[in-house]
């Protein structure tokens, strides 16, 4: 990839970072299993709430039903608050709390895939990963990166054939932010966008 490509995603998305907010490792990985069909926004509001009222060691001792309420923003209540508890309980019992280095242990929790995983990973750890959500697939395509009928695995892998190992997480970033507020699902902002001319949209 050429360096105007960089220059140019520079100056739209300069100095990306994770908008999930968390001050503990176990809490950027329950805040992501949240964020699945929900705004990043919307998460932070609630695991303000769950994370002031309980630490990994107590979310190990409840019943999902104890925080459904707490979660409920979030949607998919039932299946999340069972996920973070089943986590949490895992979480004491194996790494007496702690969030592991360990992709395989991380994709056995209930509630956690690969995306999740490469987000801890990557941001806990800075493991070389390439978070690939919906945002950054639609992106990846749109920009001729990957091709429209690519999996999520297949446009991860050619991401991270393309790009350079050590930009991997800032770039993941950058997409992931490019495609939630320019390259936007339903009408993105095509004409003022200044990634344009590499998009495969305005070519169609």
């Amino acid at each position: 990839m050429n360096k105007e490509f960089f220059s140019i995603l520079d100056e739209i998305v300069p100095n990306p970072q994770c908008t999930l907010e968390y001050s503990r490792d176990y809490e950027l990985l329950i805040a992501t299993v949240l964020s699945a069909q929900c705004t990043d926004e919307r998460v932070n509001k609630v695991t303000k709430v769950l994370f002031e009222k309980y630490d990994i060691f107590a979310l190990a001792k409840l019943k999902p039903e104890d925080i459904i309420d707490i979660i409920r923003p979030c949607g998919n209540m039932n299946k999340k608050s069972k996920y973070i508890v089943d986590i949490a309980k895992k979480l004491v019992s194996e790494y007496n709390g702690q969030v592991p280095n360990n992709r395989e242990f991380l994709e056995s929790l209930p509630g956690v895939g690969r995306k999740t995983a490469n987000v801890v990973l990557g941001n806990i750890y800075n493991e070389p990963t390439f978070a690939v959500d919906t945002h950054v697939e639609r992106v990846s395509k749109r920009l001729g990166l990957a091709a429209s009928n690519d999996d999520v695995l297949t446009v991860e892998n050619k991401l991270m054939q393309i790009f350079p190992k050590e930009k991997w997480i800032y770039l993941h970033h950058q997409l992931l932010l490019f495609g939630r507020h320019t390259c936007l699902s339903r009408n993105p902002l095509c004409q003022s966008c200044k990634m344009k001319k590499y998009c495969k949209k305005m070519d169609a």
